[in-house]
């Protein structure tokens, strides 16, 4: 027989409650995530600590009893199908986080992760969007043995980026119940690693011809040239122009540094590119003038937006249009155009083409596909005695590159030579890369 007091009814406090325990949930798994960043990242944040508090609070306002249950003349609350604290708590972190179960399907992802990823979803398979096998073996072999790893994860498109995941079980005690994926861009590091290394190779091999130069005209300053002023006059005049090399190819070799630390990072600015190459273009007319050049300028009368670094593609501008008044002189003009086009091999939306075209003696076809390479010259002693450093064209290429545009030369002997720059113009309608 039943015993009365085991139909008494449940005290409220111990009553099930969907929106409690999913909050509850939520806060748990929050803290997790911001535990894992901070043991991931080496330092104890203050602002972790912060929303760690905010979630353990904010969990146990909503787990309070509610004022009306079931059967009480209520409505029914409906469990969430998202822990709104878990989501909040991830839009706060800077860096990608997923959290998956145990199937691997998506139950949370904050918005550098989706920006990462472009086609992730909350409740897909992970592998719609990352089709990593590394990543995924991981999160299978975390699932199984519950203990963390860490792997790489990189992707060349648009640019090459290379990523550290940690990837962890939601609960160490239990395997089995879905996993947490921090995502540790080291792009910069291998960049600043292959900088450094770049730049002592180079520096070391183009550096040291002008400094034998230098140190030659010393010694002989210092000797047989000691007591003769026009030899001392003409040997200053040289060792000035080897110096100034010097400092031309330092100044090259810092910038494409620069550029290439930055260039998984799209420019968000919108500029006007046919002011760019108007204002450049006025720049470079008394040089022009000197040399017997005329510089012909087709600019449209509305403004050619596009996003980019004002700098960057004011150095693009300059580079294109110099080169071409001191390797083109002989043609006596230079013209300069910016246009608006349509697609551009397959891209969608509207771009805008800056060219510019010599009438010089033009360039052979064996060296167009090697012109964009460092220190590369089609020929070293023209180069040289115009004041190039080899590092004209490198620097446009990985500009272009980071403005996700094309940089193309065509060129026959004779006929002169046109380099055509292709950006995507800003009211294309595609967002810029936040990451």
């Amino acid at each position: 027989m039943t015993d009365p007091d085991d139909l008494t009814p449940e005290p409220r406090s111990r009553r099930a409650n969907p929106i409690r325990d999913a909050a509850l949930r939520g806060a748990v798994v929050a803290c997790f995530v911001l535990v894992l960043v901070g043991l991931v990242r080496g330092y104890g944040d203050g602002w972790l600590l912060f929303w760690a508090i905010v979630a353990v609070l904010a969990g146990f306002l909503v787990a309070k009893p509610q004022a009306r249950l079931p059967g009480e003349g209520g409505a029914r609350p409906k469990a969430p199908q998202r822990s709104s604290v878990a989501e909040a708590v991830l839009a706060q972190i800077p860096d990608p986080v997923i959290l998956v179960d145990r199937r691997a399907v998506v139950l949370e992802a904050n918005r550098a992760a989706q920006a990462l990823l472009g086609g992730l979803k909350i409740g897909h398979p992970l592998s719609f969007a990352l089709r990593n096998p590394d990543v995924l073996d991981g999160i299978q072999e975390v699932l199984e043995r519950g203990e963390p790893l860490k792997v790489e994860y990189s992707e060349r498109i648009p640019t090459e980026r290379t990523f550290e995941v940690h990837i962890g079980s939601l609960q160490a005690d239990a395997p089995g119940t879905g996993v947490v994926l921090f995502f540790r861009d080291l792009t910069s590091a291998r960049r600043l690693e292959a900088m450094r290394a770049d730049f002592v190779a180079n520096a070391s091999h183009e550096l040291r011809t002008p400094l034998a130069s230098l140190l030659g005209f010393i010694e002989t300053l210092q000797g047989p040239a000691r007591d003769d002023p026009k030899a001392r006059e003409r040997f200053l005049d040289i060792m000035k122009g080897q110096a100034e090399r010097m400092r031309r190819l330092i100044d090259d070799l810092l910038s494409l540094s620069r550029i290439e630390m930055r260039a998984h990072l799209s420019p968000t600015q919108t500029v006007d590119l046919a002011s760019i190459a108007a204002q450049m273009v006025e720049t470079l007319s008394p040089l022009a003038q000197e040399r017997g050049v005329t510089i012909q300028a087709r600019l449209p009368d509305r403004p050619t937006p596009v996003r980019g670094d004002r700098d960057e593609l004011l150095r693009v501008a300059e580079n294109l249009i110099e080169n071409a008044v001191k390797y083109g002189e002989s043609g006596g003009r230079v013209e300069v155009e910016v246009a608006r086009i349509g697609a551009s091999d397959g891209d969608q939306g509207p771009h805008v083409a800056f060219s510019v075209q010599d009438y010089g003696p033009g360039i052979a076809p064996e060296h167009l596909p090697r012109l964009t390479e460092r220190f590369y010259r089609a020929d070293v002693a023209q180069s040289r005695d115009k004041g190039g450093t080899g590092l004209g064209l490198a620097i446009v290429k990985h500009i272009v590159t980071r403005h996700r545009g094309r940089f193309s030369i065509e060129s026959e002997p004779g006929k002169g030579a046109r380099f055509t720059v292709t950006l995507p113009g800003a009211e294309a309608g595609r967002p810029a890369d936040p990451m």
